[in-house]
Parts: C-alpha cells; sequence; structure tokens
C-alpha cells in the first residue's frame, strides 16, 4: 500500500562520501594492498573500487559497508538520515512512500557512523573479550573507544554538567587526560572510576561531580583509561 505524504524533511551528509573516501584510502594504506585486492575481497572489480575512491561513482550502502568488513573496520557503518525540517530556506518535500519499505538508497545520501563496543567496569584493563553488545555514534575515536554504563550517581549533579546513573558514557582511550576533562581513571590498587580531572596548584585530582562524594588525589602510578566524549541515555 501506497500512501501519499507531505513529509517536512531534509536529507543531511552527517559524515559523506569524502569522510569514507578518506577512511578508505587510509586503510588501504595501512594494510599495503592493491585496489585489485579489495576489489576481490568485496566481489566487484577493480573499475568498481577505482571509481568509487575517485568518486566518480557512489556506491550502494551494502558495498560501502562491505568494504568496511572486508578491511577489518566492522565497527564502521555507512548509514542513510532523514533530518525534520527546522532551518530557515529549507524546503518542504513530498514523498510516495510505501509503508513496507525504507527510503531508497538513491534519494538519500550516505553518512558514516561508528559502532563502539559495550565494556564492563569489571573487565576494564583486562585483555579485551569478544564484544557482545555494540552502540553507534557519530563519533571518530582518535584511539579504542568503548561504552560504559554509569552504576553509581557520584557524577550526577544538582547544576551544571551532571551525567546519571545508567546512561552510556563513551570513552576514547586515545585523547590525553587534561584538567576539566571527565576520565576514567585508576588509582593503584584500586578498580577504575568515573571522575572530572582538575588540577590546583600544580597537583591533580579526581573531583566527583556529585558534592557528597570526596575528591580524590591522583597518586602516583594513576593510570588514565580514557576520556569521556559522549553520553547516550536509556529510556
Amino acid at each position: 500500500m501506497c500512501i501519499e505524504r507531505e513529509v517536512a524533511a531534509r536529507i543531511v551528509p552527517a559524515m559523506n562520501m569524502d569522510k569514507w573516501i578518506a577512511l578508505i584510502r587510509d586503510r588501504i594504506e595501512e594494510l599495503d594492498i592493491s585496489q585489485e585486492q579489495l576489489a576481490e575481497r568485496v566481489g566487484v572489480s577493480q573499475g568498481s573500487i577505482g571509481h568509487w575512491l575517485r568518486k566518480r561513482r557512489q556506491p550502494r550502502i551494502e558495498s560501502m559497508n562491505r568494504v568496511f568488513v572486508e578491511l577489518g573496520m566492522p565497527h564502521y557503518q555507512v548509514c542513510m538520515q532523514l533530518r525534520v525540517l527546522g532551518q530557515v530556506g529549507e524546503e518542504r518535500a513530498r514523498y510516495v512512500v510505501d509503508e513496507d519499505e525504507s527510503v531508497d538508497d538513491a534519494q538519500a545520501q550516505y553518512f558514516v557512523c561508528f559502532r563502539y563496543p559495550l565494556r564492563q567496569w569489571v573487565a576494564l584493563g583486562e585483555p579485551e573479550a569478544e564484544a557482545q553488545v555494540f552502540e553507534q555514534t557519530d563519533y571518530l575515536a582518535q584511539g579504542k573507544a568503548f561504552w560504559l554504563t554509569v552504576e553509581n550517581d557520584s557524577m550526577n549533579a544538582a547544576h551544571g554538567t551532571s551525567v546519571p546513573q545508567g546512561v552510556r558514557i563513551l570513552v576514547d582511550d586515545g585523547l590525553p587526560a587534561e584538567p576539566g576533562k571527565l576520565v576514567i581513571a585508576r588509582l593503584p590498587g584500586k578498580t577504575a572510576i568515573f571522575r572530572q580531572l582538575v588540577e590546583e596548584g600544580g597537583q591533580r585530582y579526581l573531583k566527583a561531580l556529585n558534592t557528597s562524594y570526596p575528591t580524590l588525589l591522583c597518586e602516583d602510578g594513576c593510570e588514565f583509561l580514557g576520556v569521556v566524549v559522549r553520553m547516550q541515555g536509556a529510556l
């Protein structure tokens, strides 16, 4: 059944074809493989790969994701995005939408999103086991990013920045821990904690946003496991 709907929407390439090409080119160089070898893995012609990387043709979404998988990058995915109209000067669009089908690839532009594993607090610092759960985001990590679920109210503040218990936070271990940043840290002999890194008088401390928790001194041997860059709530 087809229904004609007037939809206030705009096509938004959040991270467009240029980003996909840059990621693929960098990975090919890193692995030191040829376009011919990549084409064989993906199951297309060498010419197709060449056209894609020169932006002469745009591959379908399935092909773009297959390239990520064959290059050992399954945590990257290409998606389509429709965003609700909200800016002055944008025009309303009319689409014929089949209730049983999604918008065709030809009608949308793509953006690259990234999938990172959900880890357990008790497993931090141990060899990574194969992840069972992944969460998607538009954030491109500088290191090996992972999600954690906030397990207490230590970072739940009455005012200003607040990270409540139960939300998921994205941690990037490729970013430097700098004063003012929210970090995952581990003091010698202790389990990892979620705190804000602050500095006073040349000394670093781990501060909870909830004032009922004590501020901890960054002792010698304090290890920073990553910087928190995103927060994702759950209903």
